[in-house]
């Protein structure tokens, strides 16, 4: 979570813009996306320079060739503010729009195409670029930070809740379900693509050598991650973000996941999502197949039925649900969970602590774990009650020692251990007969065993005693007080 320092530089950032007329924060969001990608893509490369080096060895795939120095930001930096924004104009935003993402069938060119660049000015340019020198991007924990702290300031909940997850949950949930180089992994709801970038750096710190394998890097590059999403925004942003994660033709498309438009089935073997909450749907535009399964127009129950449409046989999901699909009385919620408990695998419900999504929402969550059978399986369900995610639950969210993330990634990858935990534990499991007596409830309250504990008062007549003793001395000190006056 970015705090202090930083975050005052990035409100001094947002302020240049206000100041000069760009208003509207998508748009500052976009405009800063780009002077990051920008000055990322330059520390990446010194990196790769300083390696090179150190080996006595030519630069592997050098990102700038001869004739695009002038667009490196550790060129350009240097420039007087009229030269460097001429330079940005005719030289540096054409290269990433129109010649970095190669050819014309990768997502990156695709969507960088309608990018426009509205800084209208050499001095608004320099006092961004000398903003931007502050903060250190290489880091790559700092520039995360610095992303989420800017997808936060979005006007509404509704907006941010469709494409933003804290980065800490977004990898506990990557840990949680252990992609691997044989996995086609999908977000339908993708956003600024957290999540498939998340899997995607999962697997480089996790299989290296594998990735180094030909025909492997090639998936990786192109099929193996999947992404969708409705505004084109964002899919710009997810672009530069996988590429900047190494992905440099993911299959990301601009599509309504929900739709008639979206025809693919049976396809993925991993679904990592936190799909929006932004209540209904007009039934007309909703594939017929979803509704077969639930028959709502709530777009929180139709994602889960596209992830069991979408996976296949053995494929696995991780998703965020808002708490009223764990309890929810209506026959759709019901049916839901009926599918997934009773004709697929459910294996884990993992309830969070509404501060989660602070200080922009306070919706309570929880994170549905199951895999896709069509024939059944779930036998125990593992419930744990999260109590804190190493931050404050107040708008604050500031950084705190409390942390359940490290004992949930433990405990799931150990699931056998836990058949014997009591019920008044933070986590513990459910037999699946339970849950459907309880009509399918998976809310970890109507589960989980409170303990009170047992107090013990004095005896009715110590207490009246007590009660006339002091009373006795307040009669006294009254006295008292009056014989002095």
């Amino acid at each position: 979570m970015i705090t202090g320092e930083y975050k005052n530089k990035v409100d001094g950032i947002w302020d240049i813009f206000w100041s000069n007329g760009v208003t509207n924060p998508l748009t500052v969001i976009e405009q800063l996306t780009y002077l990051m990608f920008i000055k990322t893509l330059d520390d990446n490369e010194l990196n790769k320079e300083a390696t090179a080096a150190l080996f006595d060895a030519p630069v592997a795939d050098p990102t700038f060739d001869t004739d695009h120095q002038n667009c490196r930001w550790s060129v350009f930096r240097n420039y007087e503010p009229q030269a460097m924004f001429d330079n940005m104009l005719q030289n540096v935003f054409p290269f990433i729009k129109n010649e970095l993402g190669g050819s014309d069938d990768t997502a990156f060119a695709r969507y960088m195409k309608d990018a426009t660049f509205v800084v209208s000015n050499p001095r608004t340019l320099t006092r961004i670029v000398e903003k931007l020198e502050e903060i250190d991007l290489s880091d790559k924990d700092i520039m995360g930070d610095v992303y989420d702290y800017l997808l936060s300031k979005l006007a509404t909940s509704g907006q941010n809740g469709q494409f933003r997850t804290p980065r800490h949950i977004i990898k506990m949930m990557v840990e949680l379900m252990k992609p691997t180089p044989d996995d086609i992994i999908c977000d339908p709801a993708m956003g600024s693509a957290g999540f498939i970038c998340g899997a995607a750096q999962y697997l480089k710190e996790n299989y290296g050598a594998e990735l180094m394998e030909a025909d492997v890097q090639q998936r990786f590059q192109t099929t193996m991650f999947t992404g969708h999403d409705t505004d084109s925004t964002m899919m710009r942003i997810g672009a530069m973000n996988m590429m900047l994660h190494g992905v440099e033709a993911p299959n990301i498309t601009q599509l309504d996941s929900l739709s008639e438009d979206n025809t693919v089935r049976d396809a993925y073997t991993l679904i990592l999502a936190n799909p929006p909450f932004k209540g209904s749907l007009d039934k007309e535009t909703i594939a017929k197949d979803l509704r077969n399964i639930a028959s709502t127009t709530k777009t929180e129950l139709l994602f889960l039925a596209l992830f069991l449409r979408s996976l296949k046989v053995g494929g696995r999901c991780a998703s965020i649900v808002p708490d009223g699909v764990l309890f929810g009385s209506q026959k759709a919620h019901k049916a839901i969970r009926k599918e997934i408990i009773e004709d697929n695998q459910l294996q884990a419900v993992i309830s969070m602590p509404s501060g989660v999504f602070k200080p922009y929402a306070g919706v309570s969550t929880a994170i549905l774990i199951f895999t896709k059978t069509g024939t059944g399986g779930t036998d125990n369900v593992w419930f744990y009650d999260m109590e804190a995610d190493g931050y404050s639950l107040d708008d604050k969210r500031s950084e705190i020692d409390t942390n359940d993330i490290p004992d949930i990634i433990e405990r799931f990858s150990n699931l056998e251990a836990e058949k014997d935990r009591a019920r008044t534990e933070k986590s513990f499991m459910v037999p699946i007969q339970e849950i459907i007596d309880n009509d399918y409830d998976l809310s970890i309250n109507k589960y989980k065993e409170i303990v009170y504990e047992k107090i013990e008062y004095p005896p009715t007549s110590e207490l009246i005693a007590d009660i006339k003793a002091r009373n006795a001395k307040i009669a006294k000190d009254l006295e008292e007080l009056e014989a002095m006056l």
